[in-house]
């Protein structure tokens, strides 16, 4: 296997072998993003972490996650992605032992940063090394459809798995069931993945490592805590001062002879348009998700395992979604019309949620599925389209982008669509309740059985706000489809073959 997208050779069964040892890394680190779910209470219970350390053991690893994809990218094209995938992996399996076994919760916050660590090294690795291995643009298509249904499968079967582990078992085992994966793709990864990277990357940009942090760590931040705490303040600020980083960071980009994200990758037609269409359909999966889960439990009054088991229901259908719009595509339907499609499945899941009552769980669960469809669609397309386009040579500088695209349209949806199903909250309950009860629909349950009729009152209100969030989704991602039908028609992945990324023009 060579790192020329020259060759065009189909992927035989060895390359479809290491495809499988591949999920494996890519399944656990999507995992771990809601594997402590229901793990947390053991944990508080065991450790006796303060509230800030009961945070920082949740959010540590999506911080630190997000915070270091474009670098690993980046780093992995230069040293090679097989060499960064099997380092990302020993610190992964062994951040997992330390957590599994931590007596303290500074212990276990060190252990989840790691954790993000190894993350970062393992997501962007992953699909440059299935970039290199399949060369074919149909076998390519494919396997980018499997990635992203195991991708987004893992999210939803991290809380559950945590659920189950934590009832017959310790809090420690959430941890401990990443250690066989790991093992096996050391063992495994270096005898059947090929390696990939830049025969001549230049001098690493090492000055654009802090300046990528502090544009995306800030802006994740404050996007992650304004659903919960409204826009205080200081998460405003948070914001604004990541991006003025993040100008500062494009700055160098365009101005430095070696940058970390070579701005070639946009020279090509269909790159810009596959990143920020990518943002918007992570926007609509992510801010639906802030509702839904607590519709589940605290409207319904299900368990969190209840809840949980229930919530895998929607991804059933994802799994025929990705296969089913790369078959069109390679059938010769227009790229532009199957995003297209995507987004007008999922704008129509967000037109569904917008119907639902205070007693709609299967109204509720068909929504969340049908825009789970429309969503894997969207990423699976959009990220093919985008690889595609990408030189082998840059492939990971080009899937953290897309990555990291995905972990601020996720926090932009659950700030956007939280903030707006907040404010309806607001607006719906009485000025009669409880300021807490006014606040937040668990405030008002707290304080049910003091005021008869409040709890109620509050679904009723959660629910209105979960519409008014839903409509505003649903207009959103019609215009997303709008916006894919321009940007994409007549679109192809460009044949790109230099080092310095220059492609030759798609869509002709």
């Amino acid at each position: 296997m060579t790192n020329s997208t020259s060759t065009t050779a189909r992927a035989g069964r060895r390359e479809w072998t290491a495809f499988g040892v591949l999920m494996l890394p890519l399944l656990l680190v999507s995992m771990d993003v809601s594997v402590l779910y229901f793990a947390i209470p053991s944990i508080s219970a065991d450790l006796e972490p303060s509230g800030t350390q009961q945070l920082w053991i949740f959010d540590i690893y999506a911080f630190v996650l997000a915070g270091l994809l474009m670098t690993m990218g980046s780093l992995g094209d230069r040293i090679g992605h097989r060499r960064l995938l099997l380092i990302g992996a020993a610190a992964f399996g062994t951040a997992s032992l330390v957590a599994a076994y931590a007596n303290s919760a500074e212990t276990l916050i060190a252990a989840r940063a790691v954790l993000g660590i190894g993350g970062a090294t393992l997501m962007p690795s992953t699909m440059a090394l299935l970039r290199t291995m399949f060369t074919d643009p149909g076998q390519r298509a494919k396997a980018i459809g499997m990635w992203s249904g195991v991708m987004t499968a893992g999210i939803a079967l991290g809380s559950v798995m945590s659920g189950v582990l934590v009832e017959y078992f310790w809090w420690g085992s959430v941890f401990l069931v990443n250690l066989p994966a790991m093992v096996l793709l050391l063992v495994l990864g270096r005898a059947l993945l090929p390696e990939s990277k830049n025969p001549a990357p230049g001098p690493f940009d090492w000055p654009s490592i802090p300046l990528s942090m502090a544009a995306v760590l800030p802006v994740v931040y404050g996007l992650k805590e304004i659903p919960s705490e409204g826009w205080n303040v200081r998460y405003v600020v948070s914001i604004t001062v990541g991006l003025l980083f993040a100008a500062l960071f494009v700055h160098r980009q365009r101005t430095t002879a070696s940058p970390m994200i070579s701005p070639a990758l946009f020279r090509g037609r269909g790159f810009g348009p596959s990143v920020a269409l990518n943002l918007v359909s992570a926007f609509g999966i992510m801010g639906s998700a802030y509702f839904t889960t607590q519709y589940l439990q605290s409207v319904l009054d299900k368990s969190a395992l209840e809840a949980a088991l229930w919530a895998l229901l929607p991804s059933v259908p994802i799994g025929a979604a990705a296969p089913a719009a790369t078959a069109l595509v390679q059938k010769g339907v227009d790229r532009a019309h199957v995003v297209t499609a995507g987004f007008a499945i999922a704008a129509g899941g967000f037109a569904l949620l917008s119907l639902a009552g205070t007693d709609s769980m299967w109204l509720v669960l068909v929504a969340c599925a049908v825009l789970a469809v429309g969503g894997v669609i969207v990423m699976s397309q959009i990220m093919d389209l985008a690889m595609g386009t990408a030189p082998v040579e840059r492939a990971g500088t080009a899937s953290s982008l897309m990555e990291t695209g995905t972990e601020f349209g996720g926090a932009l949806g659950m700030a956007v669509l939280g903030s707006i199903g907040t404010a309806v909250y607001r607006h719906e309950m009485p000025a009669s309740a409880p300021a807490e009860a006014r606040e937040t629909l668990g405030g008002a349950l707290a304080l049910a059985d003091e005021v008869p009729g409040l709890a109620t009152v509050a679904r009723e209100a959660f629910t209105s706000g979960m519409t008014g969030a839903a409509i505003a989704g649903a207009v959103l991602l019609a215009g997303a489809a709008v916006l894919a039908a321009m940007t994409l028609r007549g679109v192809r992945a460009a044949q790109c073959k230099t080092p310095d990324g220059q492609c030759s023009p798609s869509g002709v």
